[in-house]
């Protein structure tokens, strides 16, 4: 906890003190040091500042500066003491109990995009947090503790950046994690291959004035080239200490977390503070800001006084309205003199002119460290690039990859499958033999069974796809697709970097809503954001599958393909509909690494594929199942009714009728007549669970919105299954599983399903099930409501409801259009 947290008259003891500068040396000196006592003596009037007595003396700290120091009270002492200590908490105890708490650091791990800095999270904490081979892998903050030693690691793995300006989300939430949550130590992994374009932000954190620790990552990549750098003496020159490491393999990570124990405990040898000289005159104009920006310590306890120098010389935005915010107008007053000044010397905006000076800085420390090897040769790499993205071959290239993805997933998928739909049929069959007949077991059989095991048996067709995505995204072709396409993207009035989010979109769209954040244009993002419920998501799979093995058995991998290719058409046309009319014509530069390919070892990319697929088997315990109870539950209900009834009456009569005729009959006229009767009497079960269904709490929501649905070509049951796909679009074919139930247990198989699909007609005998109402089905699952997930992460990436509530009804208006077009002019032929 932070002292601003005790109470009057709370007693704690210090266990470290964060922030920055001229702030944290004063605190220090006036006694403010690990283990010390400190007491609340009283809050101002105004509840800031607060009264502390430590060392016999008493002072007076503000809330915000109180916060920044890190103690332990008496309460969380006796609750770290686990053993069976029985006593007094005197202040010896405390204060060791205090060190013990010491030895918790908070590390966090930042770096380039590509440079493998969640693997190294992986291999630390044992997480399994997905790996790309591409910008915008980590979109949000990753966790993990793992013990080191005799000390617990708190490690935050932050997204990927190349900087800490603020040009894209992911450079402002990274700078504002490091200010604000101040960690003890951060770990700045590089790519050892890129060396000078990762120093940039390595010059960056050294202007945060934060302890560092560089790992020196993928250093068997840079070993194979036959370059050689002085990796100690690049240390010794900058004050931080390098520690080469292989993430994938966990070469050097050990080493690196004893770096980081030993920078914590200030024993590592290269863990001062080094400055960087942008040259005389911009230093001159640093020092005039930074000496104003000192005098504030509620703005320059939690920022270094010469990164924020810098950041306003820059014409920092961010910075810029803080400060402004703050009422600190001396320190803007004089950052827009000093820039004045820089610029008029230099003839070049001020932010060019520090990027000069800290490139010039990194040039000089690596022509002290690092010799390239003369005899270059062609890398791997410009091989396979030849091919991959030539001006002829590109293109067929990466659609033969996707068409192969697609029909991998439906003819691979095949076989596992079968094997699970026999064991949903085996466990249906088992339930019912052990059950007593009634409603409880009809939820155990129809709903749960039923409901779950009509979409888990579509999971190995998901991992196929999962898999293929991995591969891509691991290998580094993921980049060279959205390079490949950027003209083709920036036609339809999109920037290059839309297409990974969009091909995301493929496996789960709320994930590749939020890797948008890497679109620096926030009109493009907007774009994007709105046309990716486009692309097929996995959820919408076990439906495709359903209906295609349905009534296109023939072909299904192609038949898959073309419907994946549908949303991506519409993704281009609604694109450049909405460019003209709601966006702004805007172009940005296209600027994204391309990574060198690397293959990936089939244990992380299976266990990416695993990971994705973990999520689909959560939401079988979860949405799905409680969806699945609530549609059974709303299509059991109410069981009778005058027409039920009546149909009992005649299943009554009929048995009475046949028991009388098998009386005065033969053995084998016997026989006949009770196959004849149990085929009259399965036919009356079949219409009085039809009657039941109808009649139903879902059934009459369903006949309530026929009419309107009744042009596209759906019935009832299938407006149902849409509607329950609001939630998650899985629960479309559960839905149908349940609503599609008949007496026979083995009705739970994915072939039965189809069949009952098949089989199912209306009163006058017509099929519901057509080509063409599957089509128009197909083509409104494809395009309407996202589901809510999906909705909840627009919301969020975009700022407001407005575009949430948009997508909402342009996507279910669109498939309504659509699906009724394609209905109404297919019955003309």
């Amino acid at each position: 906890m932070n002292l601003s947290e005790l109470t009057n008259g709370q007693e704690g003891v210090i266990v470290k003190v964060k922030g920055h500068g001229a702030f944290r040396k004063r605190i220090i000196e006036m006694g403010f040091v690990r283990g010390k006592k400190v007491t609340v003596i009283k809050n101002a009037p105004l509840k800031d500042p607060i009264e502390y007595g430590i060392m016999g003396y008493k002072v007076s700290l503000r809330r915000s500066e109180a916060s920044l120091i890190e103690v332990i009270s008496r309460k969380e002492a006796e609750e770290m003491e686990t053993t069976s200590f029985h006593g007094t908490f005197t202040d010896d105890l405390l204060a060791r109990t205090a060190t013990k708490k010491r030895k918790t650091i908070n590390v966090a791990l930042v770096g380039n995009p590509n440079c493998g800095k969640t693997t190294i999270f992986n291999q630390a904490s044992g997480a399994n947090e997905h790996v790309g081979n591409y910008s915008g892998v980590t979109i949000d903050i990753k966790s993990g503790n793992f013990h080191y030693k005799d000390y617990t690691l708190k490690v935050s793995d932050l997204p990927g950046t190349y900087s800490l300006s603020a040009y894209s989300p992911e450079e402002v939430f990274v700078r504002e994690h490091i200010s604000q949550e101040l960690p003890d130590i951060i770990i700045n992994v590089v790519d050892a291959s890129n060396l000078e374009r990762n120093l940039y932000l390595t010059s960056q954190l050294i202007d945060m004035d934060v302890r560092t620790v560089v790992a020196l990552n993928m250093y068997d990549d840079f070993q194979k080239k036959g370059d050689k750098l002085d990796y100690t003496f690049l240390g010794k020159m900058l004050d931080i200490p390098f520690v080469p490491t292989v993430g994938s393999r966990g070469t050097g990570i050990d080493d690196l977390f004893k770096t980081v124990v030993q920078v914590y405990e200030d024993k590592a040898e290269q863990a001062r503070r080094v400055k960087i000289n942008y040259g005389e005159n911009i230093e001159k104009a640093i020092g005039a800001i930074e000496q104003i920006a000192a005098e504030y310590p509620e703005i320059s306890s939690n920022v270094s006084p010469r990164f924020l120098a810098i950041k306003l010389l820059e014409k920092d935005h961010v910075f810029k309205d803080k400060v402004n915010a703050g009422g600190f107008s001396s320190i803007i007053n004089e950052a827009e003199k000093q820039r004045a000044k820089l610029e008029s010397l230099f003839q070049e905006d001020t932010e060019t002119v520090i990027t000069d000076a800290r490139y010039g800085f990194i040039a000089g420390a690596m022509k002290e460290t690092y010799k390239e090897n003369p005899q270059q040769r062609r890398r791997k790499t410009d091989v396979i690039d030849s091919v991959l993205t030539h001006r002829l071959f590109g293109f067929p290239f990466f659609f033969f990859f996707i068409w192969l993805m697609f029909q991998a997933t439906f003819r691979l998928g095949e076989y596992p499958m079968g094997w699970i739909e026999e064991g949903v049929a085996m466990l249906s069959q088992w339930a019912s033999s052990i059950l007593t007949p009634g409603p409880f077991t009809d939820l155990i059989v129809d709903g749960i069974i039923g409901g779950v095991g009509g979409v888990i048996v579509f999971l190995p067709n998901i991992l196929i796809l999962f898999f293929f995505i991995s591969f891509m995204e691991d290998t580094g072709y993921m980049a060279r697709a959205a390079f490949i396409m950027d003209k083709v993207m920036h036609k339809i009035g999109l920037h290059g970097k839309s297409f990974i989010p969009l091909i995301m979109g493929f496996g789960c769209n709320v994930p590749a809503i939020m890797a948008t954040r890497t679109i620096e244009d926030r009109n493009n993002r907007l774009l994007t954001i709105l046309i990716n419920p486009f692309m097929s998501c996995s959820a919408r799979l076990p439906v495709y599958i359903l209906l295609i093995g349905a009534f296109f058995p023939e072909h299904p991998g192609t038949v898959l393909f073309l419907l994946y290719g549908t949303g991506i058409a519409l993704a281009v046309i609604v694109a450049r509909i909405f460019k003209r009319f709601l966006f702004k014509k805007s172009d940005t530069p296209f600027v994204m690494e391309l990574p060198p390919y690397r293959l990936p070892t089939l244990k992380s990319t299976t266990r990416h594929m695993w990971f994705k697929g973990s999520q689909y088997l959560k939401k079988m315990g979860g949405v799905i199942m409680v969806a699945s109870i609530i549609i059974w539950f709303l299509g059991y209900y109410p069981r009778a009714n005058e027409q039920t009834e009546a149909i009992e009456t005649q299943k009554q009569e009929l048995v009475d009728k046949y028991s009388a005729l098998k009386q005065h009959s033969s053995a084998e006229l016997s026989g006949k007549l009770e196959a004849e009767k149990q085929e009259k009497l399965t036919e009356l079960n079949h219409i009085q669970e039809k009657v039941r269904h109808e009649n139903s709490y879902i059934g009459r929501i369903g006949k309530s919105i026929e009419p309107a649905i009744q042009p596209l070509g759906f019935d009832w049951k299938m407006g149902v299954s849409l509607l329950s796909g609001v939630a998650a679009k899985e629960i479309v074919v559960s839905t149908m599983a349940v609503l599609y139930q008949t007496d026979d247990a083995e009705a739970s198989g994915n072939a039965q399903l189809i069949e009952q699909i098949k089989n199912d007609k209306y009163p006058d005998g017509t099929p519901v099930f057509t080509t063409l109402s599957a089509i128009s089905f197909l083509i409104f699952i494809l395009i309407y409501f996202p589901c809510v997930a999906v909705i909840a992460a627009i919301k969020k990436e975009a700022g407001s409801w407005k575009w949430a509530l948009f997508t909402i009804f342009y996507t279910t208006g669109l498939a309504y259009f659509l699906s009724l077009i394609i209905y109404q002019v297919g019955q003309l032929f």
